[in-house]
């Protein structure tokens, strides 16, 4: 299942969003999204989990949870839209 995580601190790293997911079960990826540009943090990511069930347990208990100071958003990741260009 991916999981939508928000308002990350800009300093936060990969490994420090897999060592709070891996209280509740294995995690297969951690993607913090970045600027094409300037290559900084975007302030969120997605975590990928194999077990629907830990994943489930994971978003129940760490949104609202604090990470370094910033209380983050975690819920299920909703498909990408197309964006149109005019």
């Amino acid at each position: 299942m991916n999981i939508y995580v928000g308002n990350l601190p800009f300093e936060a790293k990969e490994d420090d969003l897999r060592k709070v997911f891996e209280a509740y079960g294995e995690v297969e990826s951690v993607n913090i999204i970045k600027d094409r540009f300037s290559g900084k943090s975007r302030g969120f990511a997605f975590v990928e989990m194999p077990t629907e069930d830990e994943a489930k347990a994971a978003i129940e208990a760490i949104d609202g949870s604090y990470l370094n100071g910033r209380e983050i958003k975690v819920n299920v990741a909703r498909p990408r839209t197309e964006r149109r260009r005019f």
